[in-house]
C-alpha cells in the first residue's frame, strides 16, 4: 500500500481501492493489525508503574513489554490517548476535495496494562470544548503585557487547574510567535515581540500549568516556528536566514523549554525554508532536538501537511506524532517502510519513548483522570485571578490629567457597543471582545457599563450611554457629560489575518466625532495588538485593555478610577501608520507570493506561497531603531498614575554576573509601580540591528520613594538566554563579540540612562 494514502495520483487512489477490496474480502470493512493481549495486571506489580524508578526506565520498561502495535499506538493522538479503543478509520488529508479519498478501518490491540486515558484541550485564556463553567482569563497579549513572571506561573496553575477539573491533562500552549506582523490573527494569543520577554513569560506560564502533582497536566509549547501569519498558514514557505531564525523565531521556545516545564512541542503547518516544518531535520533534529535539547515529544498541527511525499524524514527527523485522527502517518504505512528497510522498530521505539517519559515525567501514569468532568470548575479564586490579570495587563498609553476620575466628575457617557451586553443575536457586545473570535469560548463578559455606573453611583455620579450606531447621538450624550468614555475594538481569530491593524465598526470616526463633542474623552480600546489611531490628539486619555477576558468591566471601572493603579507595559511597538510596518509595502514579505509573482492564489495552483522575511533580524522594536522611525508607541511604554526618575546608573560586570543598579524615584503624588526595563547595545562587530532587551524589575514605591534597584544577570542567564550573544551563522553556533556593550535603562525601549562595560 502506497503511504500516501489520499494524494492526487491515479495510481495511488487504483492501488488504495484495490486494497480496500482486499480487506473487504479479510473482514468487512476491517483491517485486522494485531491480536488483543491478555487481561489486565494488577498495576501495583507492573514495572512501569513503580515510581521509585525514573521515567526514563518506567518508558523502557513499558515498550519492552509491547507489541510493535502498540508502539505505533503512541504516533497517533486517538491511538494513544484512549488505550481501550481498538477500530480506527483514516482520516481524509485537509487538502484533498472530497470523493478523493477512501477512508480504510482498522484494529489494533489495546494498549498494555495501566496506560492511562489522555485528553489534550486547546487553551488559549480558557479550556475550549469544555461548554460553560470555566473561567475566561484575558489574552496572553494582556499577560505579557504585565512583564510579570509571577502573574504569568500563577495563570498557568489555575488554568492547569481548570483543565484537570474537566479532564483534560494535556493543555496545549502556551503558544509563541514574534509579531513580525500585527495584522495575524493570532497575534492575541501570543507572548509580544521580544523574544527573552516571551519566552520567559512562557517558560513560567508551563511551570504553573504543571505545578500540582495531584492534578496532573502537561504543557505544550507552539506552534514551531516561523508561523507567522494565518494566510495560506499550511501551504506557505517562510523563508529566513539561519541567525534571524535563531535569534528571532526559535530562541522563545529555547528560553521556555529551559526556563519552564514542557512536555511537547507543536510544530506548524508551513514550510520553514522550503521543508516542511513537521518534518524537517534541520528544524526538528538539528536546532529543536540537539542545539536546544529538547528531549519531550513533537506533535503536528491538526491535519499538518507533513507527508504528501514521503512519511519517512519526518519520523527520523523527531517528529513523534500525528494530532487526532490518522491521515498520513497509518500503522500500515510505517510499517510498510519498516519493511522496505527505510524505517526501523528503533525508529518507532525512540518516538513512543519520548512521548511515554513525558507522559509518566508529568504523572499522567500515576494519577488516574478523573471519571467525570465537573460542571463548573470556576471559583472565586479564579475570577480574581481574572479580574488582576485583566487590571495588570491594561496599559495606559497617553493620559493629559483626565485619569483618574476624580470625584468632581458627576456627569460620564458611555459610548460605544462593546461597552455593553446586549441580548440581540448576533450583535457587537462586551462578550464580543472578551477573547480572540476562534476557537470559539462561550464568555459572558462582566460589562464594562455595568461596572462603571456601580463605581459612578458609589461617587454620586450619573451615567449615560449611547452605542455608538447614531454617530450624532454618540456626540450628544458626549457634550452633556463632564467626561466621555468610549469604546473602540478590531476583532481577531485563528483562521484569517486582518486586513489591517484600525478599529473596526467606524471606530474611528466614533472616537473623533466624542472627542469633537467633549474636550474630555477617554478612549478604552479592546484590541488584540497594535492598532492605529488617528485621533490620538485629539482624546485626553487612552487607556488599552486587550482582550481582557470575562472581568474585563470590573478591571476597567477599577482602572479608571484608579482604585488599582495602571501598571502594563506594551510587549509591541505601535506603529503611526501600517506604511511604518516591517513587511509594509512588499508582497514578497507579506503576505508573500507565487512563482508567477502574484499574490493571490492562481486558481489550481497547490504550491507553497513563499514569505519572504527580507527584514532579518528587524523585527519589531528592532526594526524602528535600525530605520530611524518613531512609532506611535514603543515596546515598552506604559504610564501610570504617577511618574519616576531614574539617575546613579552603575553597570559591573565579572565572570560570574552582570550587575545594573540604579535609583529610581517616585516623583508623582501617589503611589505606583514601574517596570524598569534593562537594554544591552552589542559591539559594531556583532552587527545587530538596534539594542536589546536584558532584563526588568517591578518596583512599587510610595510618593517621594527612592530605591536602589539591582537587575543581576547570572551567568547562567547569559548562557541559557543568550542575552550577550549573536548567532555566528559561519561558526554555526552562539557567539560573544569583543569589545564595548551599552547598557541603558529606563521606562520604556525610549532608555534614560547609560553606562557601558568592555568584553576583552
Amino acid at each position: 500500500m502506497d503511504p500516501r494514502t489520499g494524494t492526487r495520483s491515479p495510481a495511488v487512489r487504483r492501488r488504495v481501492a484495490s486494497l480496500a477490496a482486499l480487506l473487504a474480502l479479510m473482514a468487512p470493512g476491517v483491517h485486522v493489525l494485531g491480536a488483543a493481549p491478555a487481561a489486565g495486571a494488577d498495576c501495583a506489580a507492573v514495572p512501569w508503574m513503580d515510581r521509585s524508578k525514573s521515567p526514563e526506565r518506567r518508558a523502557r520498561a513499558l515498550l519492552a513489554a509491547s507489541s510493535l502495535d502498540q508502539k505505533l499506538r503512541w504516533l497517533d493522538e486517538h491511538s494513544a490517548n484512549d488505550p481501550a479503543r481498538t477500530t480506527f478509520t483514516t482520516a481524509a488529508p485537509r487538502e484533498l476535495p472530497p470523493g478523493e479519498f477512501v477512508p480504510i478501518t482498522f484494529t489494533m490491540p489495546p494498549q498494555v496494562e495501566c496506560t492511562p486515558t489522555i485528553q489534550y484541550t486547546d487553551a488559549p485564556s480558557a479550556i475550549a470544548g469544555a461548554g460553560a463553567g470555566v473561567t475566561v482569563f484575558p489574552a496572553n497579549v494582556s499577560l505579557s503585557s504585565s512583564w510579570d513572571r509571577a502573574l504569568a506561573y500563577d495563570k498557568g496553575v489555575a488554568m492547569g487547574h481548570e483543565a484537570w477539573r474537566k479532564q483534560r491533562n494535556v493543555l496545549l500552549g502556551p503558544g509563541l510567535a514574534s509579531g513580525r506582523d500585527p495584522r495575524s490573527g493570532r497575534t492575541s494569543e501570543y507572548l509580544g515581540e521580544d523574544p527573552v520577554l516571551s519566552g520567559l513569560m512562557a517558560g513560567a506560564y508551563s511551570k504553573g500549568v504543571g505545578a500540582n502533582p495531584a492534578e496532573p497536566v502537561q504543557s505544550q509549547l507552539k506552534h514551531y516556528v516561523a508561523n507567522e501569519q494565518e494566510t495560506d498558514r499550511n501551504n506557505s514557505s517562510s523563508n529566513v536566514d539561519g541567525r534571524t531564525l535563531r535569534e528571532i523565531y526559535t530562541l522563545p521556545f529555547e528560553i521556555a523549554i529551559d526556563r519552564g516545564d514542557v512536555g511537547s512541542v507543536m510544530c506548524s503547518f508551513n514550510q520553514v525554508n522550503h521543508g516542511w516544518a513537521c518534518g524537517d531535520d534541520q528544524l526538528l533534529g538539528r536546532i529543536l532536538k540537539r542545539e536546544i535539547g529538547f528531549g519531550g515529544w513533537v506533535v503536528t498541527d491538526f491535519g499538518a501537511r507533513h507527508y504528501l511525499t514521503d512519511p519517512v524524514p519526518s519520523l527520523k527527523a523527531g517528529l513523534d506524532q500525528e494530532l487526532n485522527a490518522w491521515r498520513y502517518w497509518t500503522p500500515m504505512a510505517i510499517k510498510e517502510q519498516i519493511a522496505q528497510g527505510r524505517l526501523s522498530v528503533r525508529d518507532v521505539d525512540e518516538a513512543a519513548y519520548r512521548i511515554v517519559r513525558a507522559h509518566i515525567a508529568a504523572g499522567l501514569f500515576d494519577v488516574p483522570r478523573l471519571s467525570a468532568p465537573d460542571a463548573d470548575v470556576s471559583t472565586p479564586q479564579s475570577e480574581a485571578l481574572a479580574r488582576r490579570l485583566a487590571e495588570q495587563g491594561s496599559v495606559l498609553l497617553k493620559n493629559s490629567g483626565v485619569l483618574p476620575l476624580s470625584p468632581s466628575v458627576k456627569k460620564i457617557a458611555v459610548i460605544g457597543p462593546t461597552a455593553a451586553v446586549t441580548p440581540a443575536t448576533g450583535d457587537i457586545d462586551a462578550s464580543s471582545v472578551c477573547l480572540h473570535t476562534a476557537p470559539n469560548i462561550p464568555c459572558t463578559a462582566k460589562a464594562p457599563l455595568d461596572a462603571i455606573t456601580a463605581r459612578a453611583q458609589a461617587n454620586g455620579a450619573t451615567v449615560t450611554y449611547a452605542d455608538g450606531s447614531d454617530p450624532a447621538a454618540a456626540a450628544a450624550a458626549a457634550a452633556a457629560a463632564d467626561v466621555a468614555v468610549v469604546f473602540g475594538y478590531y476583532r481577531e481569530g485563528e483562521f484569517a489575518d486582518r486586513p489591517g491593524i484600525s478599529l473596526d465598526g467606524g471606530g474611528d470616526a466614533l472616537v473623533a466625532a466624542v472627542a469633537a463633542a467633549n474636550p474630555q474623552t477617554v478612549a478604552v480600546l479592546q484590541t488584540g495588538g497594535p492598532v492605529l489611531m488617528p485621533w490620538i490628539d485629539a482624546v485626553k486619555g487612552v487607556l488599552e485593555v486587550w482582550y481582557a477576558g470575562e472581568e474585563m468591566g470590573p478591571a476597567i471601572a477599577s482602572l479608571l478610577w484608579g482604585d488599582v493603579a495602571p501598571s502594563g507595559k506594551l510587549t509591541h511597538s505601535f506603529p503611526k501608520s501600517e506604511s511604518d510596518l516591517p513587511t509594509a509595502g512588499d508582497p514578497e514579505r507579506y503576505p508573500g507570493t507565487f512563482s508567477d509573482g502574484s499574490v493571490v492564489r492562481p486558481p489550481g495552483n497547490t504550491e507553497p506561497r513563499q514569505v519572504t522575511y527580507k527584514e532579518g533580524l528587524e523585527v519589531g522594536y528592532r526594526w524602528y531603531a535600525a530605520r530611524g522611525i518613531e512609532p506611535l508607541f514603543p515596546f515598552g511604554h506604559g504610564l501610570t498614575y504617577t511618574t519616576f526618575a531614574y539617575d546613579r546608573l552603575q553597570v559591573s560586570y565579572g565572570a560570574k554576573e552582570l550587575r545594573v543598579r540604579f535609583r529610581l524615584t517616585n516623583t508623582g503624588s501617589r503611589a505606583g509601580t514601574e517596570t524598569a526595563q534593562v537594554y544591552v547595545e552589542l559591539p559594531r562587530a556583532a552587527n545587530e540591528p538596534s539594542k536589546r532587551l536584558l532584563g526588568w524589575q517591578k518596583v512599587t514605591l510610595a510618593p517621594g520613594e527612592s530605591r536602589s534597584v539591582q537587575v543581576t544577570v547570572s551567568a547562567d542567564d547569559l548562557a541559557d538566554l543568550h542575552l550577550l550573544q549573536y548567532w555566528n551563522a559561519g561558526a554555526g553556533k552562539w557567539a560573544t563579540a569583543r569589545g564595548g556593550y551599552d547598557v541603558t535603562v529606563g521606562t520604556s525601549f525610549d532608555t534614560a540612562l547609560k553606562d557601558r562595560f568592555t568584553i576583552r
